[in-house]
């Protein structure tokens, strides 16, 4: 008989995560394809709505950054339950604002407790689950993002298109509630890693890992990794409706097909990459992603089936590049500094993310007509930050691989006492 590579707790444990991670990751793709509604219902520009973006980016990565110290200091249940709690305040906030600056305000409450969610799940993930089979809990965290559009977009642009833009927010937060009593009643507390000894204070180990070279290098790959994304995520339904001719009735299918295909890739590609090597494939769905990439970004009015077909390949690409970045970052910290790193890797990709929407930003000009132009200048922008990342991502693979064998070393033979 086949054993089990989970028990039935850490089904549990990875369901929870990957449920905390789809509202974490809904709360931002529920915003992105509202860009199109809610540009000409409040009357803003694509610089301001990239700002409504950023401001969870910035307000994320600073309370990221002052988590950090403490990180490792407190069960991390505990610290999980802490900055959910006020993810789910913010998102109520978001879900009652009545114009753009209650909105932006609503935003940065929400990025300071949302933006320290991530780095608390994969200090778990880091805790809980050995190297060899993280790529496989990776893969199945990566399907919150895919979960996220199949059911989380089309649902919230249902709704905002019946009830008005502030409906997918409260949907939201129902969603939060739940998930939040879930861990509360069933999750065990999560703190091995406060019986190794520490005597720093919480500035000193925030200072300590900030300045360590091994983890500058990948903290450096963090900050193009989220390039990407939140470049050209933001505008990209403005993109399809009024450059590829798609329209607001067939955006949620849009995101549904090709959520429908990210759900099924991602615990392959969580397989793969744990068999074939994280480093392998972070580098096949790079190459993928920068040649769709190069496609997409160009193309004017386009039949909806082209469009579902590149999306569903660019996605594959994006997933394969998450879910084995994800999983050689982990193996990249000392037990002891897991959550401090968690908390400055994830601060580092919001605010990079934030800086790179900014930029998106001014570099979109919305026309009288809708139309975005420059919108291929960001597809050169992302394809150049990727083939950077590559060896970025390859020193660290490097580093990972010498650490690993650093710490399995084979004993010697015993010596026979004849």
């Amino acid at each position: 008989m086949k054993e089990k590579v989970f028990s039935r707790y850490e089904v549990f444990v990875i369901a929870m995560v990957t449920i905390v991670q789809f509202t974490v990751v809904l709360d931002f793709m529920v915003l992105s394809p509202l860009g199109a509604i809610l540009m000409p219902e409040l009357n803003i520009t694509p610089a301001q709505f990239g700002m409504v973006v950023s401001a969870y980016a910035f307000s994320a990565g600073a309370s990221g950054l002052l988590a950090a110290g403490f990180a490792d200091r407190f069960d991390r249940k505990k610290l999980l339950l802490f900055f959910y709690g006020g993810f789910i305040i913010g998102t109520t906030f978001c879900a009652v604002a009545p114009d753009y600056h209650d909105l932006m305000l609503a935003r940065i409450i929400t990025g300071i407790f949302g933006g320290v969610l991530s780095s608390i799940s994969f200090a778990i993930i880091t805790d809980l689950f050995k190297l060899e089979v993280r790529g496989r809990v990776m893969g199945f965290v990566q399907m919150a993002f895919a979960s996220s559009q199949v059911l989380g977009i089309p649902i919230g642009l249902y709704f905002a298109n019946l009830f008005g833009w502030h409906s997918p927010f409260i949907m939201l937060v129902g969603i939060c509630v739940v998930a939040g009593l879930l861990i509360i009643v069933f999750m065990r507390p999560i703190d091995a890693h406060l019986k190794i000894p520490s005597t720093r204070n919480p500035f000193q180990h925030l200072i300590k890992t900030i300045s360590k070279l091994d983890y500058l290098r990948a903290f450096a790959a963090t900050t193009l990794l989220a390039t990407g994304g939140f470049m050209l995520m933001p505008f990209a339904s403005a993109f399809s409706v009024n450059n590829l001719g798609i329209t607001l009735e067939q955006l949620p299918m849009l995101y549904m097909v090709t959520g429908v295909f990210s759900m099924i890739t991602g615990p392959l590609v969580g397989k793969f990459s744990d068999q074939v090597g994280k480093y392998n494939i972070f580098m096949i769905g790079s190459l993928i992603t920068m040649v769709v990439v190069g496609i997409y970004c160009n193309l004017g009015i386009t039949p909806l089936w082209i469009v579902l077909a590149l999306n569903v390949i660019m996605f594959a690409g994006v997933s394969s590049r998450i879910i084995s970045s994800s999983a050689l970052l982990t193996a990249v910290p000392l037990p002891q500094d897991r959550g401090a790193f968690m908390s400055i890797n994830s601060s580092v990709q919001q605010i990079s993310g934030g800086i790179a929407t900014f930029i998106a930003g001014l570099i979109v000009v919305q026309t009288p007509n809708g139309k975005l132009e420059h919108y291929d200048t960001l597809g050169y922008v992302v394809i150049g930050a990727m083939l950077i990342t590559i060896i970025m991502m390859y020193t660290i693979h490097v580093y990972v691989e010498k650490k690993s064998k650093s710490v399995i070393k084979p004993q010697p033979a015993p010596v026979s006492p004849d």
